[in-house]
């Protein structure tokens, strides 16, 4: 079954694993998804991600993180929607918790967090919050 907005579907299956407990979740791949899940590695969000290559469909296999049985992901949230797009300046992006958690942008040079767009003076489309 085709899916309409493939990143809140990789947001919700992480939501979800981590509600359940799961260690090791496992989601249809895509650039975007890959590139999603390098920065939430780079922030300790997610212990470590591998792609596993089908004729198919690939998959891409997430680890999330746990501390003592407390995951290290509290929250996410889906900003830019297929129908409202959410973009802002370099002075315009927004902060997450106070500086707790990042926002994923996505800019010219590819995805960033906001703090790495804020240092290059970039702007871009504000995808995800993550805390």
């Amino acid at each position: 079954m085709p899916v309409t907005d493939p990143i809140s579907d990789f947001l919700t299956r992480i939501r979800n694993a981590v509600k359940a407990r799961r260690v090791v979740v496992e989601i249809p791949s895509s650039k975007m998804k890959l590139g999603l899940a390098d920065i939430l590695k780079k922030n300790n969000f997610i212990d470590d991600y591998s792609l596993i290559e089908d004729n198919k469909q690939n998959v891409l296999k997430v680890h999330l993180r746990y501390n003592n049985g407390v995951p290290a992901i509290s929250g996410l949230k889906r900003i830019s929607t297929p129908g409202l797009k959410v973009y802002k300046q370099k002075n315009e992006l927004p902060r997450v918790l106070n500086g707790l958690g990042i926002a994923i942008i996505s800019t010219s040079k590819g995805l960033l967090t906001d703090n790495e767009a804020r240092s290059n003076s970039l702007g871009g489309e504000v995808v995800c919050f993550v805390w």
